[in-house]
């Protein structure tokens, strides 16, 4: 009983300190204890990302299935922006986690001014695209008309403003890298309390403030992502983190910057295939209607919410390999890799468990639509049911990204997600006449496939001598 109390004690002791970001050493010591320190606020960081997710669509929902779907199709071409913000955001934390480990916190610095030019660059050309052609983009989509008319200002301000989800991305990169979790949390903390107060004041209207509908929750986001980059430029300014940057450090670097593209390209390339597939996807599931698109897009939005955790494990992951590979202790890296990939497919096993038998209750949340529920629920439970696969695999994946090495995963996204998984879903979808049914199990199967090539690469050992 005593020793009970003793490890209960230690473990909020713990959590307090990986909350407050004390912790600043994670090549010496525990792993894991190292573990824990990074993945708690890396965890509560994704969560806080998938509750931006879960709030939009619980609102959106009580205006119209058509508002509903308009988040699913917008976002499912913003994952274009993702995947370029999540490139240079792994360049980031690769490059900072090596000097970090380095002990080279002026070239930590000098590679965070950088990146964050390049963001801006990328960010500046796609605002100008999404608000200019907010109406054609939907329609691309397969929008159908009053699907358009009713949501394309939601399009055209996401988009208009990703500048604040491009530099959200990268600079909370930056933080991990350094091993300041915590800060890339409260980030989140601040964007996503802005997100839930502002959100039904801009669809519904309040006071002088006119009811947008879904653009309003476009508006809401928007401003509070903003808010929380502002806050992590004052963090970066004032030196609140292990990375100062001073006016001298404001100049554009030809070196690092190659450094930095060279590296990001293969995380660029990477997640374009992951999410341009996603696209291909959305566009198979707006063959079948909107009710359809409702209740995939909802149960999406829902699985994020637990999947966010294991990414936050394997966030921490990648910090782990980047900064003990800098400190030249590459077993250390290995075996942080195996007991984060081990923590993060339980906690993924246990969620599978709650959504398989709940889930027809989880998107009765977001719905009473009875054809947007059972297209949902099914989605949530084939999906769920690769879960254990998904929470180790995106572990190993991002523990390649960590030692800098974006193209092993960018060929096994490559041959899992175009070779397999878009033949799949178009064949049993559409083909053999199966329906939405046959993309969820094309996603589910996609993902086994991942972890499992993931696996057999990361045994060879390669990555280790990647360099940065």
């Amino acid at each position: 009983m005593q020793s009970n109390k003793v490890s209960i004690r230690q473990f909020f002791k713990y959590l307090k300190i990986a909350i407050s970001g004390k912790e600043q050493e994670f090549t010496s010591g525990s792993i894991r204890k190292a573990v824990f320190m990074l993945s708690v606020p890396m965890i509560l960081e994704m969560l806080m990302e998938s509750i931006f997710a879960i709030v939009d669509v619980f609102y959106v929902s009580q205006v119209s299935v058509n508002a509903v779907a308009t988040i699913g199709l917008t976002e499912s071409v913003i994952t274009l922006v993702y995947a370029v913000a999540i490139g240079l955001s792994m360049a980031a934390t690769a490059v900072v986690a090596r000097r970090i480990g380095e002990k080279d916190r002026e070239g930590a610095s000098q590679a965070a001014v950088q990146v964050i030019g390049l963001g801006v660059l990328v960010a500046t050309i796609i605002s100008i695209i999404g608000i200019l052609f907010p109406k054609e983009i939907l329609q691309l989509m397969g929008g159908e008309p009053d699907l358009i008319a009713e949501g394309y200002g939601y399009t055209q301000v996401l988009l208009g403003g990703n500048v604040t989800i491009m530099l959200l991305f990268l600079i909370n990169a930056i933080f991990r890298g350094a091993g300041d979790a915590s800060i890339a949390m409260w980030a989140l903390v601040l964007s996503n309390g802005l997100n839930i107060i502002l959100d039904p004041i801009f669809i519904f209207g309040l006071g002088p403030i006119p009811a947008f509908g879904v653009e309003g929750a476009a508006i809401a986001t928007t401003i509070g992502r903003g808010t929380a980059v502002i806050f992590q430029l004052l963090v970066l300014f004032y030196g609140w983190s292990k990375i100062k940057v001073s006016f001298k450090d404001l100049v554009l670097r030809i070196a690092v910057m190659v450094n930095l593209i060279k590296v990001s390209l293969g995380g660029i390339g990477q997640f374009l295939i992951g999410t341009s597939s996603w696209v291909f996807l959305m566009r198979i599931m707006s063959e079948f209607g909107s009710e359809v698109l409702a209740g995939y897009t909802i149960a999406i939005r829902v699985m994020m919410f637990t999947l966010m955790p294991a990414w936050g494990m394997s966030n921490a992951a990648a910090t782990l390999v980047g900064q003990n590979l800098g400190a030249q202790k590459p077993n250390r890296a290995e075996a942080s890799v195996w007991k984060t990939g081990k923590y993060s497919a339980i906690f993924m096993g246990f969620v599978s468990i709650v959504y398989l038998i709940f889930a027809p209750q989880i998107i009765s949340w977001f719905t009473q639509e009875p054809e947007v529920i059972i297209h949902g629920s099914l989605c949530l439970r084939i999906i769920a049911a690769g879960y254990v696969f998904y929470g180790y695999g995106m572990v190993i994946i991002n523990a390649f990204n960590g030692a800098g090495d974006t193209k092993t995963p960018t060929w096994i996204n490559f041959i899992c997600f175009w070779l397999f998984q878009l033949p799949l879903a178009y064949i049993t979808a559409l083909t053999l006449d199966i329906g939405p049914l046959g993309v969820f199990i094309a996603i589910t199967l996609a993902e086994v496939l991942i972890t499992i090539l993931g696996l057999i690469w990361f045994k060879k050992g390669h990555w280790k001598t990647t360099q940065v």
